[in-house]
């Protein structure tokens, strides 16, 4: 939800709020310079995230305009900046000798009604196709419509939720809502097959109701597919796991992660990603929209079906949406907008067990970029991300240059 909606006297007092929280976490970090290592079920508490001795006492006072700069190759797939138009909610996936592209497309400002979702394809991950829709607009919601480009119960949206291959097909999931709040009461996941020899979409029908995920499901240990749930109301219901998805696409069951209002967490979780351990344990991630500055974290020790209360890390966070993943050669990564500011820089973080990150990078920035999402092609990393909320943009990483950067002790 844009906070700003709401009166400017009430925003003075929750910014005024959120930084005096920001501040109180940050001393009750450096005043615990020697917690314990994390660990999945002997030490599910652990603040520890980010470790070296180039890190200091408060990890806010890192100087993120100086962290070491990752080569990267610079790509645009779509910008409607011209246009003063949308694009966001970037997903990449790579299928059938071609990479893929999903984002959000609509006017003005970030989900209002008529949004869609356009896709591109690339041979390469370099040049890219022009952007095609994916959907048609949402219902009652095109242009010239009086609920387009308005913020309504009336008015509709698509809003781009990732791609999937699932046994061999490529699907592209979308949520599908009224426009009027986050999020309208008739919220549902979709999925859109590809069709190869037609070379066209095809609606597959609802996967889960009352349902937005985060990013498209990754199995499981077991074999069982996941991936994060928020229902319509979860600010009072709180953030949930699906588990599923083997059987049939709307096969799931849903667990609770994050208790929602009156819960016994000071969270306010948004856009969890999740990931295996090395050791089969699992590990959430939150945004947390109460303005702490830090990522908390979560872990299971049973496939996701129960979850130790999220606790604050000492990883700063600028309350913005992360991605990260197991490379394979073991490593874990994992890119955030890190600097507790603003959105401004990506960075890219490296660790060698999924627990601590001990290495930290600058990737992009000098301007609004956000909402990225990473994968791993032949020795490159490719991370989508946003610009200013108005382009969908990519930064080609050769991985093996990584090893050539170094944290130096300030």
């Amino acid at each position: 939800m844009n906070a700003w909606q709401k009166s400017f006297p009430m925003n003075q007092h929750r910014i005024f709020s959120g930084l005096v929280a920001s501040a109180c976490l940050a001393a009750t970090l450096a005043a615990e310079p020697t917690a314990a290592a994390p660990h999945p079920v002997k030490n599910p508490t652990s603040r520890v995230m980010l470790a070296g001795d180039w890190v200091p006492a408060d990890p806010h006072k890192i100087d993120f305009a100086k962290l070491p700069r990752v080569p990267v190759q610079h790509i645009v797939v779509s910008d409607v900046s011209a246009q003063k138009g949308v694009n966001q909610h970037n997903y990449l996936v790579h299928h059938a000798g071609r990479f893929w592209a999903l984002w959000s497309d609509g006017p003005r400002v970030e989900d209002m009604g008529g949004q869609v979702v356009k896709y591109s394809s690339s041979a390469d991950g370099v040049v890219w196709e022009a952007p095609k829709f994916l959907t048609d607009y949402p219902p009652r919601t095109a242009p010239g419509s009086p609920h387009y480009n308005t913020r309504n119960k009336e008015g509709m949206r698509y809003i781009a939720r990732g791609l999937w291959v699932r046994d061999g097909q490529l699907l592209a999931l979308v949520a599908l809502d009224e426009a009027a709040e986050f999020f309208g009461a008739s919220l549902e996941l979709r999925a859109f097959r590809w069709n190869a020899a037609g070379s066209k979409w095809e609606d597959s029908g609802v996967v889960q109701k009352n349902a937005i995920n985060n990013f498209a499901p990754q199995k499981l240990p077991t074999g069982e597919w996941a991936m994060t749930r928020r229902k319509h109301n979860y600010q009072d219901t709180g953030v949930e796991f699906l588990i599923g998805g083997v059987k049939r696409l709307d096969d799931w069951i849903s667990v609770p992660v994050v208790r929602g209002a009156g819960g016994d967490v000071a969270l306010k979780a948004e856009e969890p990603i999740w990931w295996a351990l090395p050791d089969g344990n699992l590990t959430a991630l939150f945004r947390d929209n109460a303005k702490s500055g830090f990522i908390f974290r979560a872990f299971s020790a049973d496939n996701g079906r129960t979850w130790s209360p999220p606790v604050p890390t000492d990883f700063p966070d600028a309350r913005s949406k992360l991605h990260g993943f197991r490379l394979r050669d073991g490593r874990y990564v994992l890119v955030s907008n890190s600097n507790p500011k603003r959105r401004d820089p990506l960075t890219l973080a490296l660790s060698d067990d999924g627990l601590v990150f001990d290495r930290l990078f600058y990737l992009v920035g000098g301007r609004h970029v956000d909402y990225p999402h990473v994968i791993e092609h032949e020795g490159y990393l490719y991370i989508a991300h946003s610009g200013a909320k108005m382009s969908v943009e990519i930064e080609r990483v050769r991985i093996a240059d990584l090893a050539g950067l170094k944290n130096i002790r300030p």
